[in-house]
């Protein structure tokens, strides 16, 4: 069981209070590339929301200014293509949402953390693994 970085008090949670599923390993994702969306002190973007991404998810992103489509080496960032799934930004998927363009998401890799900045409402709507 990996613990969350930001608590020693236990593992990881997903949004139904379970043990954080992989959102994805190749490409290698989470703020610790571990395949996780975990938290900790350091990850001030909070990259909770475990995505697949679109095309058109990507090219809004682009638009505002955080292009995930382009290979980054010096930050370990493969560059994303459609269908790939990756830990976003809680924020940055909300701002997909409110813009009608947010990508589907894995509720069972997605950090209980993200329920802070992003409605479970809006998750469930665009939820590949509804229960």
């Amino acid at each position: 069981m990996a613990a969350d970085a930001s608590s020693s008090s236990g593992p990881a949670l997903n949004v139904f209070g379970e043990l954080l599923a992989c959102c994805c390993t190749n490409p290698m994702t989470g703020f610790y590339r571990d395949g996780n969306c975990r938290t900790g002190p350091q990850d001030v973007g909070r990259h909770l929301v475990c995505a697949q991404v679109t095309t058109e998810f990507l090219t809004f992103s682009r638009s505002r200014g955080n292009d995930l489509s382009t290979p980054r080496p010096e930050y370990d960032f493969p560059g994303l293509k459609d269908g790939d799934r990756w830990c976003l930004c809680a924020l940055r998927w909300l701002e997909a949402f409110e813009a009608g363009m947010a990508p589907p998401v894995l509720l069972a890799a997605t950090h209980l953390k993200a329920l802070q900045f992003v409605p479970r409402a809006a998750l469930d709507q665009h939820a590949l693994d509804r229960r």
